[in-house]
């Protein structure tokens, strides 16, 4: 008979020989590398490492390493990424992009932004618990491809809108928020399935396994061009503002109106603005309001910090999910002819301390956030993945 010790080593043997998922289920980094694995298979394409990234200009300023391909055009810029082959509830499968990581080392392997905040999540009902085997993840949520998008502009003022519909739905269990057996969590957004497409995906090449999806401007720093995508939104409005999957379950994430590195949250605070200028001659134009007016155009929505991909400190308070504080022009601005772009946190600040711009009138009372100037949260986490910031200038982009 088999004593303790010789039952315990047979059992040990046992679990690492015949299932290396076993091991898996607790090792963030072999997950990522089964990810990898498989993601790559058939495609002809070599696994990624630093070493066989592209090699984007300096300029370029790419903080997503594992990106294929990036046009800069403006108004048309776009972002090529390798495709994961997972599975849906159904066992169907689905085609899925990864942007972000909780963890460095992770991030690092797999050429994602590591956001450390992410793993604030982890065991939340804001994220979603998956299994994985051989490199492919079962996903306990989906979305569905099929509503048509629509959205009209309002009459006389383009904000709200006369119409809104999200053009995709996530079911209550589908967040962007993964969180893997090891604990790790992974921002991961389905793009593709039996239902269709994201309304942001541009081409798509199953077999290559690779994705291309539009990205939006945005402004960080003083410099425009933070590009990003939005791959889903926690309320329906701000999903069809934005052009992104409408996903409830985002709602429970922690902790919205919570933005400093030592705050248990995994969001982040941002500015979108209401009612911004609404012309494009001259390429000044930003907000809700001139999104509308223009047949959809992106907000140019204002962001405090860029991906620090080589902090690995939980110092580092970078997170794609953005936790929206929208901001509005006063009357008495829009009166004395004040209105502009605003350019920067630091701008922003300012123009709030002037009394030029206050916190819109479609966010519900509550405190205000001291990381966003004292602006109240609108209660929408926006999922915007930051690509990169070329270092171009004013409307360079739009002539090549």
């Amino acid at each position: 008979m088999l004593n303790y010790k010789m039952r315990l080593a047979l059992l040990t043997a046992l679990l690492l020989t015949a299932s290396p998922n076993a091991v898996m289920a607790t090792d963030g980094m072999s997950e990522a590398k089964a990810l990898l694995k498989r993601q790559v298979e058939g495609t002809g394409r070599e696994m990624f490492t630093p070493e066989t990234a592209v090699k984007f200009k300096k300029s370029d300023n790419v903080f997503l390493k594992s990106a294929l391909a990036i046009d800069f055009t403006y108004r048309k810029a776009t972002v090529t990424l390798p495709m994961y082959k997972g599975m849906s509830p159904k066992g169907e499968p689905v085609y899925y992009i990864i942007t972000e990581s909780s963890d460095f080392d992770v991030a690092k392997r797999m050429g994602l932004n590591f956001s450390p905040k992410m793993k604030h999540a982890a065991g939340t009902p804001g994220a979603q618990m998956v299994t994985i085997e051989d490199g492919v993840i079962k996903f306990k949520g989906d979305v569905d491809f099929a509503p048509e998008y629509k959205v009209v502009a309002g009459s006389p003022m383009p904000f709200p809108p006369k119409e809104a519909k999200p053009g995709a739905m996530g079911d209550l269990e589908w967040s962007s928020l993964v969180e893997l057996p090891s604990g790790v969590v992974l921002n991961a957004q389905l793009v593709h399935n039996a239902s269709g497409d994201h309304d942001r995906l541009m081409d798509k090449d199953l077999k290559k396994q690779t994705v291309t999806m539009s990205m939006l401007d945005g402004f960080q720093g003083g410099k425009q061009y933070y590009y990003h995508l939005v791959t889903d939104v926690s309320a329906d409005l701000p999903a069809v503002l934005e052009k992104g999957v409408y996903a409830p379950k985002l709602a429970l994430i922690p902790e919205i109106g919570k933005s400093k590195p030592d705050d248990k949250s995994a969001n982040l605070g941002f500015s979108p603005v209401l009612n911004g200028p609404t012309d494009t001659s001259n390429g000044g134009e930003q907000g809700f309001a001139a999104s509308l007016a223009n047949g959809g155009i992106d907000p140019i929505n204002i962001f405090p910090i860029d991906p620090d991909n080589e902090d690995s400190s939980d110092n580092n308070n970078y997170s794609p999910m953005w936790d929206a504080h929208v901001s509005m022009w006063t009357e008495a601005a829009m009166k004395d002819g004040k209105v502009r772009q605003i350019t920067s946190f630091e701008d922003l600040k300012s123009l709030i301390d002037e009394g030029l711009v206050e916190s819109a009138v479609i966010n519900p009372a509550g405190p205000g956030n001291p990381f966003v100037f004292g602006l109240r949260a609108t209660n929408a986490i926006i999922n915007c993945p930051v690509i990169a910031q070329p270092d171009l200038p004013k409307q360079a982009a739009s002539m090549n």
